[in-house]
């Protein structure tokens, strides 16, 4: 296996440019492989090109909510079984 196709690929979806950002740098910093999107509409666009292995997504962020985009994307048998991590602010 190849560097490349041992990277995970992490997609980060979150409101504030702050915390993907500061999310961005740390996970690079890890060796990953990091694809930003700015809600869940932005992430329902690159989910399906990027195929992440993993997913962190903010709960409260407005027009689609984290909740929301987690049920769409576990909707698709593509990525039912991709780990998506929660976060919340609160």
């Amino acid at each position: 296996m190849s560097n490349q196709e041992s990277t995970i690929k992490v997609l980060v979806i979150d409101d504030s440019n702050t915390i993907r950002r500061s999310a961005e740098i740390f996970l690079k910093q890890g060796g990953h492989d990091v694809m930003l999107a700015e809600d869940g509409f932005d992430a329902m666009a690159k989910v399906g090109d990027y195929q992440p292995h993993l997913i962190f997504c903010d709960i409260l962020m407005p027009r689609l909510d984290g909740y929301q985009t987690c049920a769409i994307i576990k909707r698709n048998p593509l990525f039912s079984g991709v780990p998506i991590v929660m976060l919340s602010s609160k």
